[in-house]
C-alpha cells in the first residue's frame, strides 16, 4: 500500500547528512502535499495555473464569519481537486484567539489506502487594512 501513497522529495526540499536529498513517503507524503496545495496561490505556476488554493485571494479580507466560510470552501475545493489519495472528512476555519489576523484552518482527512485518520492545522495570516 505504501506504493499507492507515493514517494518524493520532502517538503521543504533539504539536503541530508549524506549530501543527498531527503525523501518523504506514505502518510508524510500526503501531509506535505496538503501543505503544498494550501501554500500555493492559484495562478502562481505557469504550466499549471489552476493548481493551488484560492485562499490567497483573501489575504486582505477582514476576519469575520463570511471570510472564514469562504476560506473553508476554497480549502475544501482545492483538496478535493488536487489530493486524490484522501477522503476529506472536514474543514474548520477559526480565528486564532491571541492574534485576530490569523485564521487556523483545521483539515481532517482519511487516507484512502489504509483508512487512517489524520489532521493538519494550517495557519493563514490575514493582513487587514485600516478599519
Amino acid at each position: 500500500m505504501a506504493t499507492f501513497l507515493g514517494k518524493g522529495w520532502s517538503y521543504p526540499i533539504r539536503v541530508n547528512a549524506r549530501g543527498g536529498l531527503d525523501w518523504s513517503d506514505s502518510e508524510a507524503s500526503i501531509s506535505e502535499a496538503i501543505w503544498i496545495i494550501l501554500s500555493t496561490p492559484r495562478r502562481s505556476r505557469i504550466m499549471l495555473p489552476a493548481f493551488g488554493c484560492a485562499i490567497h485571494d483573501y489575504i486582505f479580507a477582514p476576519n469575520n464569519p463570511s471570510t472564514r466560510a469562504i476560506v473553508e470552501n476554497e480549502v475544501r475545493t482545492a483538496l478535493v481537486r488536487w489530493e486524490p489519495r484522501i477522503d476529506l472528512l472536514g474543514v474548520a476555519v477559526t480565528a486564532h484567539t491571541e492574534t485576530p489576523e490569523t485564521l487556523m484552518i483545521e483539515v481532517d482527512y482519511r487516507t484512502r489506502a489504509n483508512n487512517a485518520a489524520h489532521n493538519i492545522v494550517y495557519p493563514f495570516y490575514l493582513n487587514e487594512g485600516p478599519k
